[in-house]
């Protein structure tokens, strides 16, 4: 499968915007969307073309997929999935990329970020129901538990991440047992309860043309 191998603030900055992809460094002085707040290129600081209802479109789409660390391929499966599911088909989108299980691992203050997160699932650190996940894209059901495997509880990467996680930063759908070491997915999410800055809506109106 494919990878972004390229730096992952550059994709930030393509989008003007924090994409929250290096975790602790996306909240200090070093962050390079603070330090250059335009486009990476030879022509980023000059670039001022209008962009088209497309191209609108297009960074929407490109701004989502990139949050979550998914392929173009991998995102396009999600809409599709959405889209058979009853209901509005961005706000469906939404929901299963939340339910993910690298995503639901960054919720919780397991990791700083979701690309930290995948490489704790994908390494067998995580258990959901007290089984390893290995496979990011399990999607989390109502009522599951994900904690850390007990040979994996002293990973620097882990604690420095809960050391930073608040229990007001905890969305309401997830619970937390900081000493424990594990949570508890209890519902699937309302979109107005993601915080997530985008508007999948455009994402649809792109797919459907």
């Amino acid at each position: 499968m494919g990878r972004y191998l390229d730096s992952s603030c550059r994709l930030c900055r393509r989008e003007r915007q924090k994409l929250f992809l290096k975790g602790t460094k996306c909240f200090t002085e070093k962050c390079p969307v603070e330090r250059r707040g335009y486009p990476p290129g030879q022509h980023g600081q000059s670039r001022r073309q209008k962009t088209s209802e497309y191209g609108t479109q297009l960074r929407e789409k490109q701004k989502i997929r990139r949050i979550y660390g998914l392929m173009e391929e991998q995102f396009r499966q999600y809409f599709e999935k959405a889209l058979s599911q009853p209901g509005r088909t961005g706000e469906n989108l939404v929901k299963l990329l939340e339910r993910r299980v690298d995503n639901v691992v960054y919720r919780m203050g397991f990791a700083p970020s979701r690309k930290s997160a995948r490489q704790l699932v994908s390494h067998g650190h995580i258990l959901v129901n007290n089984t390893v996940v290995t496979i990011p894209s399990y999607i989390v059901r109502p009522g599951e538990v994900i904690q850390i495997r007990d040979k994996s509880k002293k990973l620097d990467v882990i604690h420095s991440s809960m050391k930073r996680i608040k229990d007001t930063m905890l969305p309401t759908w997830l619970s937390l047992d900081k000493a424990a070491m594990a949570g508890t997915f209890l519902s699937v999410p309302e979109r107005a309860d993601i915080p997530l800055n985008a508007n999948e809506q455009l994402v649809v109106e792109l797919y459907s043309k």
